[in-house]
């Protein structure tokens, strides 16, 4: 479809009103202080674009009782805002008696006026089953692009495994009891450094956009990225995407998670096993950034070229037939690392070859050429390095983001059964 030409972004004082716009516009009615439903595991008809979202895995004991001010950063911004929660992982029900969602003011403190109650097929309340995905009512107000969200949880009845996102890079707040109406952070006093239940955050653009998933592992995930700063390469790309005239993407949602693999499970689903919930269940997704495969390789037994090619092929057909662009990423270079060994190395440039020269994907950007030493192409840049010889800092993020071709992500606009949705 031929692109469309954006208006000028908003100044920062518009943006300002329309933060306090989730807090003015007209309520959402609430209905039945307790009415569990069944979830869908899929986006509800005209549920726009996914604006954020974090990978679900399991993270440990669920308990009862607790509260979650869980902060997120939007990319794209809209209205009839959505928020995913995720039991995917449990093995017994969950119930969220209480949702509000604001924005953040500083630390565990909201924006006043702008915390609103979410509902769930007009009740206050919903029990999602083990393994079950719900979504929320549409809440009327506009979400800024940029924004920092505050989406806050009560959970009086929870047991077994806890889903959630361990490595968040984000400080978040827990609570005893619901405080979740609550714009203060007085009760909030509790930091953790994970998100729990929530997977996914909608919104509807006032335009027609889509939206890119970055699946990957660590790297995706941030780490040795600065802490609270959303500096992770996503981060940069969703601020590249919101001033760019030249692309209709403007939504990014991060599916990093540490250690994950193309092939095999642990840390988290592979790649493969995760794909149809991290990524084709989004709503608005036209691209899959395909970024991984380092861990595969620096396994015991690390998987081989052909067997890890194979696996980027069977994700990019799978990708294609649900409509979707895939860009696929060289694996950076990770010598110094404790894990690397030459025949790893052996690996890693076979696999990129593969990638730059197969012409099996919609498009690539050289992550490798980006960070690697021109004196020694097996080591990242030291300008780039986080100090482990594997991550990059928030400059090699920063300059991983900037080599994106940003036009190469709407490709997924010109195939069939691909979805721009408004």
């Amino acid at each position: 479809m031929p692109r469309i030409a954006r208006p000028r972004r908003r100044t920062a004082l518009a943006a300002l009103c329309s933060c306090v716009a989730l807090g003015c516009a007209g309520g959402t009615t609430p209905g039945a202080d307790e009415q569990p439903r069944s979830p869908g595991a899929t986006a509800p008809a005209g549920n726009g674009v996914v604006t954020w979202a974090s990978s679900a895995d399991r993270v440990g004991a669920a308990v009862d009782g607790r509260g979650y001010r869980l902060i997120v950063h939007t990319s794209v911004g809209g209205t009839g805002l959505r928020v995913r929660l995720s039991n995917a992982f449990g093995d017994q029900p969950v119930t969220f008696a209480d949702v509000h969602a604001g924005l953040q003011r500083e630390g565990a403190a909201l924006v006043p006026g702008s915390n609103r109650r979410l509902t769930f097929g007009g009740a206050r309340s919903v029990t999602v089953p083990a393994g079950g995905i719900v979504y929320s009512d549409p809440l009327p107000g506009h979400v800024p692009a940029g924004s920092s969200l505050a989406v806050s949880l009560y959970v009086p009845r929870a047991g077994g495994v806890l889903t959630g996102h361990w490595m968040a890079m984000q400080t978040s707040y827990t609570t005893d009891g619901d405080h979740t109406a609550e714009e203060s952070a007085a009760n909030w006093t509790q930091r953790i450094g994970s998100w729990f239940y929530l997977d996914a955050v909608t919104v509807r653009p006032g335009e027609p956009v889509g939206a890119v998933v970055a699946l990957g592992d660590s790297i995706t995930d941030g780490w040795q990225s600065t802490t609270d700063l959303n500096r992770r390469w996503p981060d940069h790309l969703a601020r590249r995407l919101r001033t760019s005239p030249t692309t209709n993407v403007e939504g990014v949602a991060n599916e990093g998670i540490a250690g994950n693999k193309v092939l095999t499970d642990e840390p988290g689903q592979s790649a493969l096993n995760r794909l149809s919930r991290d990524v084709l269940s989004l709503p608005g997704v036209r691209t899959v950034f395909l970024f991984q495969g380092v861990n595969d390789i620096k396994a015991e037994p690390g998987a081989t070229a052909d067997e890890l090619i194979a696996g980027y092929r069977t994700l990019t057909d799978r990708a294609h037939a649900a409509g979707k662009c895939v860009v696929a990423a060289t694996i950076a270079p990770f010598k110094g690392w404790r894990e690397w060994d030459p025949a790893g190395e052996a690996v890693r440039r076979e696999v990129n070859a593969f990638i730059r020269g197969s012409g099996e994907f919609d498009a690539v950007t050289d992550f490798d050429r980006v960070l690697r030493d021109p004196s020694d192409p097996e080591r990242i840049l030291t300008a780039f390095d986080g100090g482990d010889h594997l991550h990059p800092n928030d400059k090699g993020m920063r300059a991983m983001a900037d080599a994106v071709d940003l036009k190469s992500l709407d490709c997924g606009s010109r195939r069939p059964g691909s979805e721009v949705r408004d």
